[in-house]
């Protein structure tokens, strides 16, 4: 375990405080994160989490070791949106008796699982520990590991749930507490307040646990009778099967603090008769795109894959290290503005950084200081990506003299906060076509512009050399990789 360590701070969404990070057990770091849905490829704000939370994977293994972290993200692959969508794209097969839905089900969520693998990924993203999903944590598991039934069992049994209308609901006036997370009391919670109030709920706010299936949607066995379990209680399954009744870090997206941490909450503590679920809870901030809300209608509803394979977006693909470098440009608890313009602020800073880096023969085996500090202070990117620009002007000023501790510094830092660091690439026939376009700038005494592509070169570490053709007399340019 690194000294380090005793420097790490987190903000803890449960006491709105930064706090001192005190591992439950220093050999065991452990922290889960709600993963995917996998009813279609991950947007954009599906992206931010998992960068976020990788990083400060990333940075618990620095401190503490790298096998002394258990890191838990989910699938979700129980979800009415999965089973419209199965009904969607297999409607056919389903009625022909070619497909079972739940034989449906799996082809969507396997497709849309691989996919999201891939993406995050190119995204510079480390797999992590364990990734369980749903769909094997329904019933009683062989190896004894929690369960959604059974956990489910111990809340009616504690006086914590009821059976009602074919539902199993979680009664939330038998929790005294309930709300600490999102600061809700249940006062605030009265019927027509934003939560859909049924006759057979004993309060406005409780949740369901399990539900009935038709003959048309997949179920389980109960003693409840076939059906599946709701969202909330899935997480609080996986969670307790790897990471025990109490662990470290649960974190999110913002959007995700009511209910279903909430209800995470009331589930497990109430399930377990521990006073905490984790110790630390962790959110990052909401996603714009140029301004506005996400959202289909608004045509601005981009996928993780759109974005890196197509150009919807700007009109060109980006790079994932660039995906990844423009959402930590902003504090994971501030909201975020994802635009072209910081996209192509990403764009220009990576470039900068990896020129200077590729001066170094090969990382190091040390982390600069300050990186590791402004990370323990609640993941303050902003700051250390500050001492990284430093590096590389160090780096790219270096005299010759010894070696270029800079340049190893960077390199070290990138790699390990997740950025592809090989030798700068250049496209033979990007080039080209940049110095064939400058050429009829050029001739037409355009020069305003034919320095702008001489410079936007220049900022892609290609420098031009202009000459004249010893026989025709012709104006031709050279170039070469500046370093």
């Amino acid at each position: 375990m690194s000294d380090a360590s005793q420097g790490l701070r987190l903000y803890n969404t449960l006491t709105r405080t930064k706090e001192d990070f005190v591992p439950i057990d220093p050999r065991n770091v452990r922290m889960y994160v709600c993963g995917p849905t996998v009813y279609d490829y991950a947007h954009i704000g599906n992206a931010r989490p998992v960068i976020v939370f990788d990083v400060l994977f990333r940075l618990l293994r620095h401190l503490y070791g790298e096998t002394h972290v258990t890191y838990v993200r989910n699938i979700t692959d129980v979800d009415d949106k999965i089973n419209a969508r199965a009904l969607r794209d297999f409607g056919g097969e389903i009625a022909s008796g070619a497909l079972s839905l739940n034989e449906a089900i799996r082809r969507v969520t396997e497709k849309t699982a691989d996919q999201f693998h891939r993406d995050v990924a190119t995204l510079g993203c480390l797999e992590p520990t364990v990734e369980p999903r749903a769909t094997e944590f329904v019933e009683p598991r062989a190896d004894g590991k929690a369960d959604m039934i059974t956990l489910i069992q111990s809340l009616i049994g504690r006086g914590h749930a009821y059976v009602a209308a074919g539902e199993v609901l979680f009664d939330t006036a038998s929790m005294p507490d309930y709300g600490q997370l999102s600061r809700r009391n249940l006062d605030e919670q009265q019927a027509g307040a934003r939560i859909a109030v049924d006759a057979h709920k004993k309060n406005p706010g409780d949740f369901v646990l399990w539900k009935l299936s038709s003959p048309e949607e997949p179920g389980w066995q109960s003693p409840w009778g076939r059906g599946r379990p709701g969202w909330h209680i899935e997480c609080s399954a996986m969670s307790a099967a790897y990471l025990g009744e109490v662990f470290d870090i649960h974190g999110g997206g913002l959007d995700l603090i009511f209910p279903h941490h909430e209800n995470e909450i009331a589930q497990s503590r109430c399930a377990h008769g521990t006073s905490v679920m984790a110790n630390v809870w962790m959110h990052n901030g909401f996603l714009q795109v140029e301004g506005q809300k996400m959202s289909k209608s608004l045509g601005n509803f981009y996928s993780i894959h759109e974005l890196l394979e197509t150009d919807t977006f700007g009109g060109r693909k980006w790079p994932g290290d660039v995906l990844r470098l423009a959402m930590l440009m902003t504090h994971y608890r501030e909201p975020i503005d994802f635009s072209v313009r910081k996209l192509e602020e990403a764009e220009n800073t990576l470039r900068k950084w990896k020129r200077a880096a590729d001066l170094a023969p090969a990382a190091g085996s040390q982390l600069p200081v300050e990186v590791v500090e402004a990370l323990s202070d609640d993941l303050a990117t902003y700051a250390a990506f500050q001492r990284l620009t430093q590096l590389a002007g160090e780096a790219t000023d270096f005299d010759g003299s010894g070696d270029n501790a800079a340049a190893v510094a960077l390199k070290t830092a990138l790699t390990f906060l997740g950025f592809d660091i090989g030798a700068t690439k250049v496209d033979d026939t990007v080039v080209a076509k940049a110095i064939a376009e400058r050429l009829t700038l050029i001739a037409a005494k355009n020069w305003t512009e034919a320095d702008r592509v001489r410079d936007e070169l220049l900022a892609q570490g290609v420098q031009l050399k202009d000459g004249k053709d010893p026989v025709t007399g012709e104006r031709v340019t050279t170039w070469e990789i500046k370093r």
